[in-house]
Formats: C-alpha cells, sequence, structure tokens
C-alpha cells in the first residue's frame, strides 16, 4: 500500500511537471496586453529618431508661457514604448543616445538647458533630479529587482515569466500610501513593457544597480564636482531611497544643491505620479530661482 502510495505521489508530481513547462512554454507566446486609447494616442503623437540601427522614441512639445528654453525630461528605467530599445542599453550608452537626440533635435546652437561646448559635446546649464537611487549604500533594491540582476540562469526565466500580476504588486509598493495609480494605468505602465520585447531586457536594464556600485565614485564624484544650479524633488516615503539616510547623505554631498521635500504622509519614489502638481511646483521654484 506504502508503495502504490509513493508510485500515485509521484505520477501527480510527475503531471504538475509536465504541466509546468507546457505552460513555460506556451506564457512567452502570449500576445501582450493592447495599449488603451490614451496610451496609443501618446505613442501615435511621438516621433523616432534612428541612433545605430535602433529606433528610438522621444516626445516634443511645445511649452505654452512663450519661453525660449528647453527642459529635457529623462527617466532611465521603465518607459513605455521604449524599453525594448533604449533601455537594453548601459547608463554610458544610454547617455550618447541622449546627446545623439539633441542634435537630431539640432538644440545644440540655441539657449537652452543643454548646449555644445567647444569639444562637440553637449554640457549642462541646470539639472533637476528625483528619487533616484544615487548612492549605493542607501539604496534597497526591491526583491524581485535583486532575482532579476543577479539570477544568473534563472534571470531569463524570470523575464519570460513576467506578468501583470507581478509587476501590479511589485509596483505599487514603491507608491504613496494614497496614491496608488488605478487599475487602468496600472495596465497602460505594464503594457508597454512587453512592446518590443521589452520584458527580456529587464535583467539587463537592472545592471544599473551594480554599475552604480562600481562607478560610485566617477558618477558621485561628477555630481559632487560641478558648479551649476542642482535642484532635487524628494518624496520622503520612498522605501528605494530611505528617510532620512539619504537625504542626510545628499545634502552632505552636495551642500549647495537645493532640495525639495514633498508631503511626507504621502508621497514615495515616484513623486512626479504621486504629486504631479507639487512636484511641477517644486521644478517651477528652481528655474526661476536663477
Amino acid at each position: 500500500a506504502a508503495r502504490r502510495d509513493r508510485l500515485r505521489r509521484m505520477r501527480e508530481w510527475v503531471r504538475v511537471g509536465l504541466w509546468a513547462v507546457l505552460l513555460l512554454a506556451a506564457y512567452p507566446h502570449i500576445r501582450p496586453p493592447q495599449l488603451s486609447h490614451d496610451l496609443h494616442s501618446w505613442k501615435s503623437s511621438g516621433k523616432f529618431f534612428t541612433y545605430k540601427g535602433l529606433r528610438i522614441f522621444y516626445q516634443d512639445s511645445v511649452g505654452v508661457d512663450g519661453s525660449q528654453e528647453i527642459v529635457v525630461v529623462l527617466h532611465v528605467f521603465q518607459h513605455p514604448a521604449t524599453i525594448g530599445t533604449i533601455f537594453g542599453k548601459s547608463i554610458f550608452e544610454q547617455v550618447s543616445i541622449v546627446e545623439a537626440l539633441l542634435r537630431h533635435l539640432g538644440l545644440q546652437n540655441l539657449r537652452i538647458k543643454y548646449k555644445q561646448n567647444r569639444s562637440g559635446r553637449l554640457t549642462i546649464k541646470s539639472l533637476c533630479l528625483s528619487n533616484g537611487g544615487i548612492f549605493p549604500e542607501t539604496h534597497r533594491p526591491l526583491l524581485l529587482q535583486m532575482l532579476l540582476k543577479d539570477g544568473g540562469v534563472l534571470s531569463p526565466i524570470l523575464t519570460q515569466l513576467m506578468n501583470f500580476f507581478v509587476f501590479s504588486r511589485g509596483l505599487t509598493t514603491v507608491f504613496g500610501l494614497y496614491t496608488w495609480p488605478s487599475e487602468s494605468e496600472l495596465w497602460d505602465m505594464w503594457a508597454g513593457i512587453p512592446n518590443n520585447d521589452g520584458n527580456l531586457a529587464i535583467d539587463g536594464l537592472l545592471q544599473y544597480i551594480n554599475q552604480r556600485k562600481k562607478f560610485r565614485r566617477r558618477w558621485v564624484g561628477a555630481l559632487a564636482s560641478v558648479t551649476i544650479p542642482i535642484h532635487f524633488i524628494y518624496g520622503p516615503l520612498d522605501p528605494v531611497n530611505l528617510y532620512p539616510e539619504f537625504l542626510e547623505l545628499y545634502r552632505k554631498t552636495l551642500p549647495w544643491s537645493t532640495v525639495s521635500i514633498l508631503d511626507d504622509h504621502h508621497i514615495s519614489h515616484y513623486p512626479q505620479l504621486d504629486d504631479a502638481i507639487g512636484s511641477l511646483n517644486a521644478y517651477m521654484g528652481f528655474i526661476t530661482s536663477f
């Protein structure tokens, strides 16, 4: 009887294993979610330029206040419709892509936030940061990020199995308690990731965490050595860049930088989404102060 039970359990586990293999084989072929009307309109209003054979998506918008200044807005992590192109690249190549975009737009000869110096490189006139993990010693990556970036042979399997449930559960933990995105907003964020097979690039993308540690002296040293105006918009509920440890180190490293601390009861890792108006007011206050 005991032997029959062992054989029965073994057959059950074999069936479970076979179903798991079939699911693993089938899941990557499931069609990615369709873009919502709003997201499709946003993507359709954008443009592409080519960099080393890659089609790079960007948005180019005209301001409404008559100012001739140009603001370049970058999010060097996840971005709908582009994660499968630019964001499989290293931080260094992402910088080269941004410089190529500015040259493509013919902005190097204008009086803008970025301008070209005698060497042909683009220099920055001012810089505003927001809840980026600048310092490896105060950065607390999520468990899923750790598994994806250092999972070895497991990482490609996890990227194949990435789905809306896993994505939304991970993302909502870095929003404020009262500012979670709606279900439709989460679907819009997720829909951009499988686009161009962007989910397959996530493990490579997350190597920026290891790069930050490896190149800390170079990257933090570059920030600490500049003389341009710098501002930081900070959501102190951020579980990735903990308060007050992060802010104390930031102020020690860049004592001349100004800082806007948004509502500490609500605002977390994405201030531009948690509190769009507060973030905009903080930025406008910064650029009109010099």
